[in-house]
Protein backbone atom coordinates (compact mmCIF):
# COMPACT_ATOMS: atom_id res chain seq x y z
CA UNK A 1 0.00 0.00 0.00
CA UNK A 2 0.97 3.66 -0.77
CA UNK A 3 1.22 4.40 2.86
CA UNK A 4 3.59 1.98 3.45
CA UNK A 5 5.40 3.92 0.98
CA UNK A 6 8.25 6.97 1.42
CA UNK A 7 9.04 9.40 -1.35
CA UNK A 8 12.09 11.89 -0.92
CA UNK A 9 11.91 14.94 -3.28
CA UNK A 10 15.19 17.01 -3.89
CA UNK A 11 14.81 20.90 -5.00
CA UNK A 12 18.40 21.83 -6.35
CA UNK A 13 17.35 25.58 -7.03
CA UNK A 14 19.48 28.95 -7.35
CA UNK A 15 18.33 30.20 -4.05
CA UNK A 16 18.08 27.03 -2.34
CA UNK A 17 18.13 23.37 -1.87
CA UNK A 18 15.22 21.88 -0.35
CA UNK A 19 14.83 18.11 1.00
CA UNK A 20 10.73 17.01 1.29
CA UNK A 21 10.29 13.36 2.84
CA UNK A 22 6.78 12.73 2.20
CA UNK A 23 3.92 9.76 2.89
CA UNK A 24 0.45 9.43 1.67
CA UNK A 25 -1.96 8.97 4.65
CA UNK A 26 -5.14 6.78 4.51
CA UNK A 27 -7.31 9.71 2.71
CA UNK A 28 -4.44 9.81 0.02
CA UNK A 29 -3.32 13.23 1.12
CA UNK A 30 0.29 13.31 1.49
CA UNK A 31 1.64 14.38 4.99
CA UNK A 32 5.35 16.08 5.03
CA UNK A 33 7.41 13.68 7.99
CA UNK A 34 10.36 16.27 7.62
CA UNK A 35 11.94 19.00 5.64
CA UNK A 36 15.40 20.42 5.15
CA UNK A 37 16.44 23.21 3.39
CA UNK A 38 20.14 24.89 2.98
CA UNK A 39 21.31 27.85 1.05
CA UNK A 40 22.73 27.02 -2.69
CA UNK A 41 25.60 28.63 -3.44
CA UNK A 42 27.07 25.98 -6.16
CA UNK A 43 23.96 27.12 -8.47
CA UNK A 44 23.36 29.93 -10.97
CA UNK A 45 19.96 30.01 -12.95
CA UNK A 46 19.49 26.40 -12.22
CA UNK A 47 22.85 25.34 -13.37
CA UNK A 48 25.23 23.55 -11.17
CA UNK A 49 28.84 25.44 -11.48
CA UNK A 50 30.21 24.32 -8.23
CA UNK A 51 29.92 20.63 -7.23
CA UNK A 52 31.54 21.15 -4.02
CA UNK A 53 29.60 23.76 -2.53
CA UNK A 54 26.30 21.98 -3.88
CA UNK A 55 27.14 18.90 -2.36
CA UNK A 56 27.87 20.17 0.72
CA UNK A 57 24.48 22.27 0.62
CA UNK A 58 22.80 18.70 -0.30
CA UNK A 59 24.15 17.20 3.07
CA UNK A 60 22.88 19.81 5.06
CA UNK A 61 19.38 19.77 3.79
CA UNK A 62 19.07 16.11 3.84
CA UNK A 63 20.41 15.98 6.79
CA UNK A 64 18.05 18.42 8.35
CA UNK A 65 14.89 16.42 6.98
CA UNK A 66 16.44 12.92 8.19
CA UNK A 67 16.54 14.37 12.05
CA UNK A 68 13.31 15.88 11.12
CA UNK A 69 11.55 12.47 9.66
CA UNK A 70 14.00 10.12 11.53
CA UNK A 71 13.89 7.94 8.86
CA UNK A 72 17.28 7.17 6.80
CA UNK A 73 17.37 8.90 3.11
CA UNK A 74 19.09 6.77 0.22
CA UNK A 75 16.83 8.12 -3.09
CA UNK A 76 15.63 11.09 -4.17
CA UNK A 77 13.66 12.31 -6.88
CA UNK A 78 15.34 15.39 -8.58
CA UNK A 79 14.51 18.39 -10.66
CA UNK A 80 16.01 19.64 -12.88
CA UNK A 81 16.10 23.53 -14.56
CA UNK A 82 18.10 25.77 -16.83
CA UNK A 83 18.11 27.99 -19.86
CA UNK A 84 19.45 25.13 -21.61
CA UNK A 85 16.25 22.92 -21.12
CA UNK A 86 14.58 22.40 -25.08
CA UNK A 87 11.20 21.41 -26.47
CA UNK A 88 10.32 20.17 -29.36
CA UNK A 89 7.29 17.67 -31.22
CA UNK A 90 8.47 14.65 -32.93
CA UNK A 91 5.90 12.28 -34.74
CA UNK A 92 6.98 8.53 -34.41
CA UNK A 93 5.22 4.88 -35.64
CA UNK A 94 5.46 1.08 -34.93
CA UNK A 95 4.51 -1.51 -37.46
CA UNK A 96 3.03 -4.42 -35.27
CA UNK A 97 2.95 -8.37 -36.52
CA UNK A 98 -0.86 -8.53 -36.67
CA UNK A 99 -3.93 -7.31 -35.89
CA UNK A 100 -4.26 -8.19 -32.52
CA UNK A 101 -5.50 -5.94 -29.79
CA UNK A 102 -2.74 -3.19 -28.57
CA UNK A 103 -1.57 -3.60 -25.41
CA UNK A 104 1.03 -1.52 -23.30
CA UNK A 105 3.65 -3.20 -24.59
CA UNK A 106 3.08 -2.06 -27.65
CA UNK A 107 2.45 1.33 -26.17
CA UNK A 108 5.61 1.53 -24.15
CA UNK A 109 7.91 0.54 -27.36
CA UNK A 110 6.42 3.46 -29.36
CA UNK A 111 7.77 5.77 -26.16
CA UNK A 112 11.07 4.06 -25.73
CA UNK A 113 11.82 4.77 -29.33
CA UNK A 114 11.50 8.10 -29.38
CA UNK A 115 14.16 8.13 -26.63
CA UNK A 116 16.48 7.07 -29.24
CA UNK A 117 15.97 10.34 -31.37
CA UNK A 118 19.28 12.25 -32.91
CA UNK A 119 19.37 14.96 -30.74
CA UNK A 120 21.48 18.38 -30.87
CA UNK A 121 25.86 17.55 -30.08
CA UNK A 122 25.94 18.01 -26.13
CA UNK A 123 22.07 17.06 -25.03
CA UNK A 124 20.09 14.51 -24.26
CA UNK A 125 16.06 13.37 -23.91
CA UNK A 126 15.11 13.78 -20.50
CA UNK A 127 10.85 13.40 -21.17
CA UNK A 128 8.84 11.91 -24.04
CA UNK A 129 5.19 13.35 -23.05
CA UNK A 130 2.68 11.47 -25.47
CA UNK A 131 0.08 14.11 -27.25
CA UNK A 132 -2.33 11.74 -28.81
CA UNK A 133 -2.33 8.19 -30.85
CA UNK A 134 -3.29 7.47 -34.55
CA UNK A 135 -4.08 3.38 -35.19
CA UNK A 136 -4.35 2.84 -38.53
CA UNK A 137 -6.11 5.56 -40.60
CA UNK A 138 -8.30 6.12 -36.83
CA UNK A 139 -7.09 9.21 -35.77
CA UNK A 140 -6.83 11.53 -32.42
CA UNK A 141 -7.15 8.80 -30.00
CA UNK A 142 -6.27 9.63 -26.69
CA UNK A 143 -4.97 6.25 -25.27
CA UNK A 144 -4.57 3.21 -27.87
CA UNK A 145 -4.70 0.26 -25.53
CA UNK A 146 -7.90 -1.74 -27.02
CA UNK A 147 -7.71 -0.82 -30.04
CA UNK A 148 -6.88 -3.54 -33.07
CA UNK A 149 -4.16 -2.74 -35.51
CA UNK A 150 -1.06 -2.91 -37.81
CA UNK A 151 0.02 0.45 -37.43
CA UNK A 152 0.46 2.55 -34.50
CA UNK A 153 1.62 6.25 -34.61
CA UNK A 154 2.14 8.58 -32.49
CA UNK A 155 2.36 12.51 -31.14
CA UNK A 156 5.11 13.25 -29.09
CA UNK A 157 6.52 16.52 -27.15
CA UNK A 158 10.09 15.71 -26.12
CA UNK A 159 12.10 17.59 -23.40
CA UNK A 160 15.96 17.68 -24.14
CA UNK A 161 18.30 18.91 -21.55
CA UNK A 162 22.39 19.73 -21.79
CA UNK A 163 24.09 16.29 -21.33
CA UNK A 164 26.55 18.61 -18.93
CA UNK A 165 24.19 19.58 -16.58
CA UNK A 166 22.65 16.20 -16.09
CA UNK A 167 26.11 14.57 -15.19
CA UNK A 168 26.57 17.50 -12.79
CA UNK A 169 23.51 16.99 -10.92
CA UNK A 170 24.37 13.23 -11.21
CA UNK A 171 28.02 14.11 -9.38
CA UNK A 172 26.60 15.99 -6.87
CA UNK A 173 23.84 13.96 -5.67
CA UNK A 174 26.28 10.72 -5.96
CA UNK A 175 28.68 12.21 -3.64
CA UNK A 176 25.99 13.43 -1.38
CA UNK A 177 25.96 9.52 -0.88
CA UNK A 178 22.15 9.38 -2.96
CA UNK A 179 20.88 7.67 -5.17
CA UNK A 180 18.31 9.26 -8.05
CA UNK A 181 15.14 7.55 -8.78
CA UNK A 182 13.87 9.98 -11.36
CA UNK A 183 15.10 13.23 -13.26
CA UNK A 184 11.91 15.44 -13.66
CA UNK A 185 11.48 18.76 -15.18
CA UNK A 186 10.81 21.30 -12.58
CA UNK A 187 7.45 22.53 -14.10
CA UNK A 188 5.94 19.44 -14.49
CA UNK A 189 7.08 18.64 -10.77
CA UNK A 190 5.26 22.10 -9.99
CA UNK A 191 1.94 21.16 -12.16
CA UNK A 192 1.58 18.40 -9.88
CA UNK A 193 1.23 20.06 -6.87
CA UNK A 194 -0.40 23.06 -8.11
CA UNK A 195 -2.90 22.58 -11.33
CA UNK A 196 -6.13 20.92 -11.06
CA UNK A 197 -7.31 18.46 -13.75
CA UNK A 198 -9.84 20.93 -14.67
CA UNK A 199 -7.45 23.88 -15.30
CA UNK A 200 -5.25 21.58 -17.32
CA UNK A 201 -8.31 20.42 -19.81
CA UNK A 202 -9.73 23.99 -20.37
CA UNK A 203 -6.16 25.42 -20.67
CA UNK A 204 -3.57 26.94 -18.50
CA UNK A 205 -0.63 28.57 -18.08
CA UNK A 206 1.61 28.17 -15.47
CA UNK A 207 4.43 30.16 -14.15
CA UNK A 208 6.66 28.94 -11.87
CA UNK A 209 9.44 31.83 -10.85
CA UNK A 210 12.51 31.07 -9.17
CA UNK A 211 15.34 32.62 -7.30
CA UNK A 212 17.36 32.29 -10.83
CA UNK A 213 14.57 30.98 -13.24
CA UNK A 214 11.26 31.67 -14.28
CA UNK A 215 9.65 27.77 -15.24
CA UNK A 216 6.58 27.65 -17.90
CA UNK A 217 4.22 25.05 -18.46
CA UNK A 218 1.41 25.11 -21.04
CA UNK A 219 -1.46 22.46 -20.43
CA UNK A 220 -4.71 21.84 -22.84
CA UNK A 221 -6.98 19.11 -23.12
CA UNK A 222 -5.39 18.18 -20.26
CA UNK A 223 -1.98 17.05 -21.87
CA UNK A 224 1.16 19.04 -21.68
CA UNK A 225 1.29 21.57 -24.85
CA UNK A 226 4.86 23.63 -24.21
CA UNK A 227 7.35 23.97 -21.54
CA UNK A 228 9.76 26.17 -21.73
CA UNK A 229 13.01 27.91 -18.55
CA UNK A 230 13.93 31.41 -19.28
CA UNK A 231 16.85 32.49 -17.20
CA UNK A 232 15.49 35.26 -14.99
CA UNK A 233 13.93 35.35 -11.79
CA UNK A 234 13.97 36.82 -8.71
CA UNK A 235 17.47 37.09 -8.00
CA UNK A 236 17.90 39.79 -10.74
CA UNK A 237 15.42 41.85 -9.24
CA UNK A 238 17.17 41.59 -6.20
CA UNK A 239 20.56 43.10 -8.10
CA UNK A 240 18.44 45.76 -9.87
CA UNK A 241 17.32 47.06 -6.55
CA UNK A 242 20.88 47.05 -5.20
CA UNK A 243 21.92 49.05 -7.99
CA UNK A 244 18.96 51.21 -8.47
CA UNK A 245 18.58 52.11 -4.46
CA UNK A 246 23.09 51.75 -3.73
CA UNK A 247 22.19 49.20 -1.15
CA UNK A 248 23.95 46.31 0.21
CA UNK A 249 22.57 42.31 -1.42
CA UNK A 250 21.41 41.16 1.83
CA UNK A 251 19.46 44.79 2.45
CA UNK A 252 17.94 44.59 -1.30
CA UNK A 253 16.18 41.35 -0.66
CA UNK A 254 14.64 42.06 2.25
CA UNK A 255 13.13 45.74 0.71
CA UNK A 256 11.63 43.34 -2.03
CA UNK A 257 10.60 40.83 0.21
CA UNK A 258 9.04 43.14 2.67
CA UNK A 259 8.09 45.99 1.13
CA UNK A 260 8.11 45.38 -2.56
CA UNK A 261 5.14 45.88 -4.78
CA UNK A 262 4.71 45.06 -8.45
CA UNK A 263 2.59 48.34 -9.93
CA UNK A 264 3.93 51.49 -8.69
CA UNK A 265 0.74 52.88 -8.72
CA UNK A 266 -0.23 51.26 -5.75
CA UNK A 267 3.45 52.40 -3.47
CA UNK A 268 2.55 55.80 -1.74
CA UNK A 269 4.83 58.95 -2.27
CA UNK A 270 5.69 59.64 1.01
CA UNK A 271 6.56 56.52 2.28
CA UNK A 272 10.41 55.99 3.08
CA UNK A 273 12.09 53.22 4.96
CA UNK A 274 15.57 54.11 6.71
CA UNK A 275 18.04 51.38 6.31
CA UNK A 276 21.16 51.18 8.15
CA UNK A 277 24.22 52.25 6.69
CA UNK A 278 27.93 50.84 6.59
CA UNK A 279 29.92 51.42 9.88
CA UNK A 280 30.45 54.82 10.60
CA UNK A 281 28.07 55.78 7.99
CA UNK A 282 24.44 57.36 8.29
CA UNK A 283 21.15 55.37 7.68
CA UNK A 284 20.73 55.75 3.80
CA UNK A 285 16.53 56.57 2.77
CA UNK A 286 14.71 54.54 0.40
CA UNK A 287 11.45 55.80 -1.08
CA UNK A 288 9.04 52.91 -1.51
CA UNK A 289 7.65 54.40 -4.69
CA UNK A 290 10.85 54.42 -6.40
CA UNK A 291 11.74 51.14 -5.02
CA UNK A 292 7.83 49.79 -6.81
CA UNK A 293 9.10 51.26 -9.73
CA UNK A 294 12.12 49.42 -10.22
CA UNK A 295 10.31 46.01 -9.31
CA UNK A 296 7.54 46.84 -12.12
CA UNK A 297 10.36 47.59 -14.88
CA UNK A 298 11.87 44.29 -14.39
CA UNK A 299 8.81 41.95 -13.16
CA UNK A 300 6.96 43.47 -16.70
CA UNK A 301 10.23 42.66 -18.71
CA UNK A 302 9.83 39.11 -17.21
CA UNK A 303 6.02 38.15 -17.62
CA UNK A 304 6.51 39.84 -21.22
CA UNK A 305 9.20 37.33 -21.87
CA UNK A 306 6.91 34.67 -21.12
CA UNK A 307 3.65 35.84 -22.67
CA UNK A 308 5.92 36.26 -25.79
CA UNK A 309 7.01 32.70 -25.22
CA UNK A 310 3.17 31.27 -25.12
CA UNK A 311 2.01 33.47 -28.18
CA UNK A 312 5.25 31.91 -30.50
CA UNK A 313 3.81 28.58 -29.82
CA UNK A 314 -0.04 29.73 -30.90
CA UNK A 315 -1.45 29.02 -26.95
CA UNK A 316 -2.43 32.31 -25.74
CA UNK A 317 -6.03 32.23 -26.32
CA UNK A 318 -6.68 28.58 -25.83
CA UNK A 319 -5.73 29.48 -22.29
CA UNK A 320 -9.33 29.18 -20.81
CA UNK A 321 -8.35 28.84 -17.20
CA UNK A 322 -5.62 31.47 -17.44
CA UNK A 323 -2.27 31.73 -15.80
CA UNK A 324 -1.24 30.00 -12.43
CA UNK A 325 1.66 31.99 -10.87
CA UNK A 326 3.99 30.19 -8.11
CA UNK A 327 7.27 29.71 -6.84
CA UNK A 328 8.67 32.60 -4.43
CA UNK A 329 8.82 35.33 -6.85
CA UNK A 330 4.68 34.97 -7.32
CA UNK A 331 4.92 36.29 -3.53
CA UNK A 332 4.84 39.96 -4.55
CA UNK A 333 2.62 42.39 -3.81
CA UNK A 334 0.31 42.83 -7.00
CA UNK A 335 1.93 40.63 -8.97
CA UNK A 336 -1.39 39.29 -9.98
CA UNK A 337 -2.63 42.73 -11.60
CA UNK A 338 0.47 43.16 -13.24
CA UNK A 339 0.14 39.90 -15.18
CA UNK A 340 -3.45 40.23 -16.13
CA UNK A 341 -2.41 43.78 -17.55
CA UNK A 342 -0.05 42.23 -19.58
CA UNK A 343 -1.61 39.31 -20.72
CA UNK A 344 -5.21 39.59 -20.77
CA UNK A 345 -5.57 36.34 -18.72
CA UNK A 346 -7.50 35.79 -15.64
CA UNK A 347 -4.48 34.82 -13.16
CA UNK A 348 -4.25 33.25 -9.52
CA UNK A 349 -1.90 32.89 -6.65
CA UNK A 350 -0.67 28.87 -6.68
CA UNK A 351 -0.49 26.81 -3.88
CA UNK A 352 0.50 23.32 -2.80
CA UNK A 353 -2.58 22.62 -0.32
CA UNK A 354 -4.92 20.54 -2.37
CA UNK A 355 -2.71 17.73 -2.12
CA UNK A 356 -1.23 18.39 1.37
CA UNK A 357 -2.46 16.76 4.49
CA UNK A 358 -2.91 17.89 8.35
CA UNK A 359 1.23 18.29 8.87
CA UNK A 360 3.09 20.00 11.86
CA UNK A 361 5.66 21.48 9.01
CA UNK A 362 3.31 24.42 7.90
CA UNK A 363 6.12 26.32 5.62
CA UNK A 364 5.52 23.70 3.25
CA UNK A 365 2.39 24.96 1.84
CA UNK A 366 4.25 28.70 0.51
CA UNK A 367 4.04 28.69 -3.69
CA UNK A 368 8.54 28.90 -2.33
CA UNK A 369 7.74 25.05 -2.06
CA UNK A 370 5.68 23.91 -5.15
CA UNK A 371 8.00 22.26 -6.76
CA UNK A 372 9.66 20.26 -3.94
CA UNK A 373 5.74 19.29 -3.30
CA UNK A 374 5.57 18.17 -6.92
CA UNK A 375 8.89 16.09 -6.87
CA UNK A 376 7.39 14.03 -4.11
CA UNK A 377 4.07 13.64 -5.63
CA UNK A 378 5.72 12.33 -8.77
CA UNK A 379 6.95 9.21 -7.08
CA UNK A 380 3.45 8.32 -6.15
CA UNK A 381 2.67 8.89 -9.48
CA UNK A 382 4.86 6.72 -10.86
CA UNK A 383 2.92 3.77 -7.92
CA UNK A 384 -0.64 4.71 -9.29
CA UNK A 385 0.49 4.08 -12.89
CA UNK A 386 1.89 0.72 -11.92
CA UNK A 387 -1.66 -0.20 -9.67
CA UNK A 388 -3.67 0.61 -12.61
CA UNK A 389 -1.92 -1.14 -14.97
CA UNK A 390 -3.05 -3.95 -12.87
CA UNK A 391 -5.72 -6.66 -13.26
CA UNK A 392 -7.35 -7.82 -10.13
CA UNK A 393 -7.25 -11.61 -11.96
CA UNK A 394 -3.53 -11.24 -12.48
CA UNK A 395 -0.77 -12.56 -9.71
CA UNK A 396 1.85 -11.28 -11.95
CA UNK A 397 2.04 -7.39 -11.81
CA UNK A 398 1.39 -5.75 -15.58
CA UNK A 399 4.26 -3.61 -17.47
CA UNK A 400 3.82 -0.31 -16.57
CA UNK A 401 2.22 2.41 -18.49
CA UNK A 402 4.01 5.23 -19.52
CA UNK A 403 2.68 8.36 -17.51
CA UNK A 404 1.88 11.47 -18.54
CA UNK A 405 5.57 13.12 -18.63
CA UNK A 406 7.26 9.43 -19.24
CA UNK A 407 10.98 10.61 -17.39
CA UNK A 408 13.59 8.66 -18.56
CA UNK A 409 15.58 6.68 -15.73
CA UNK A 410 18.78 8.26 -14.83
CA UNK A 411 20.56 6.10 -12.68
CA UNK A 412 19.58 2.35 -12.03
CA UNK A 413 16.76 1.60 -10.06
CA UNK A 414 18.13 1.50 -6.31
CA UNK A 415 17.28 -1.81 -4.49
CA UNK A 416 14.39 -1.87 -2.37
CA UNK A 417 14.48 -1.45 1.27
CA UNK A 418 12.67 -1.73 4.57
CA UNK A 419 10.74 1.99 5.36
CA UNK A 420 12.16 2.51 8.38
CA UNK A 421 15.94 2.73 6.91
CA UNK A 422 15.60 3.97 3.72
CA UNK A 423 13.68 5.90 1.93
CA UNK A 424 13.28 4.97 -1.81
CA UNK A 425 10.70 4.44 -4.82
CA UNK A 426 9.97 0.86 -5.84
CA UNK A 427 11.70 -0.67 -9.04
CA UNK A 428 9.33 -1.29 -11.92
CA UNK A 429 7.78 -3.98 -11.83
CA UNK A 430 7.71 -7.43 -14.58
CA UNK A 431 5.93 -7.28 -17.54
CA UNK A 432 3.29 -9.42 -17.98
CA UNK A 433 1.85 -11.77 -20.67
CA UNK A 434 -0.35 -9.89 -23.47
CA UNK A 435 -4.01 -8.91 -22.76
CA UNK A 436 -6.59 -11.33 -24.21
CA UNK A 437 -7.59 -10.41 -27.76
CA UNK A 438 -11.35 -8.58 -27.45
CA UNK A 439 -14.27 -8.67 -29.69
CA UNK A 440 -13.75 -5.69 -32.10
CA UNK A 441 -16.99 -3.79 -31.94
CA UNK A 442 -17.05 -2.72 -35.70
CA UNK A 443 -17.41 -5.75 -37.05
CA UNK A 444 -20.93 -6.52 -37.95
CA UNK A 445 -20.62 -10.23 -39.72
CA UNK A 446 -19.23 -11.20 -36.38
CA UNK A 447 -21.58 -9.39 -33.85
CA UNK A 448 -25.30 -10.98 -35.96
CA UNK A 449 -23.56 -14.23 -35.86
CA UNK A 450 -23.10 -13.91 -32.11
CA UNK A 451 -26.21 -13.46 -31.51
CA UNK A 452 -27.35 -15.98 -33.68
CA UNK A 453 -25.20 -18.74 -31.70
CA UNK A 454 -26.29 -17.96 -28.14
CA UNK A 455 -29.05 -19.85 -26.59
CA UNK A 456 -29.28 -18.61 -23.37
CA UNK A 457 -30.79 -15.06 -24.62
CA UNK A 458 -29.23 -12.03 -26.19
CA UNK A 459 -25.87 -9.84 -24.53
CA UNK A 460 -25.60 -6.27 -26.58
CA UNK A 461 -22.31 -5.49 -25.40
CA UNK A 462 -22.19 -1.68 -24.83
CA UNK A 463 -20.32 0.37 -27.49
CA UNK A 464 -17.41 2.62 -26.54
CA UNK A 465 -18.01 6.26 -28.33
CA UNK A 466 -15.49 6.56 -30.32
CA UNK A 467 -15.72 10.46 -31.72
CA UNK A 468 -13.23 12.91 -30.54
Amino acid sequence: MQQDKIVVGLDIGTTKICALVGRKNEFGKLEILGMGKAVSEGVSRGIVLNIDKTVDAIKRAIRQAEEQSGISIGVVNVGIAGQHIKSLQHNGSITRNSHDTIGPDDVNRLTQDMYRLVTQPGSQIIHVMPQDYKVDYEEGIADPVGYEGVRLEGNFHIITAQSTAINNINKCVTKAGLEIADLILEPLASSMSILSEEEKEAGVALIDIGGGTTDLAVFKDGIIRHAAVLPFGGNIITQDIKTGCNVAPGQAEQLKVKFGKAIAQEASDYEIVSIPGLPNRPPKEVSLKNLAYIIEARMSEIMELVYAEIYRMGLHDKLSAGIVLTGGGSQLQNLEQLTEYITGLDTRIGYPNQHLGKSRIEAVKSPMYATTVGLVLSGYHSLDERNLSRTPYEQEEAPVVPSYYAPQPVAAPAPVAPVETRATVPAAPAPAPQPVKQKEPGAASRFFKDIITRTKGLLIDDYDDKSY
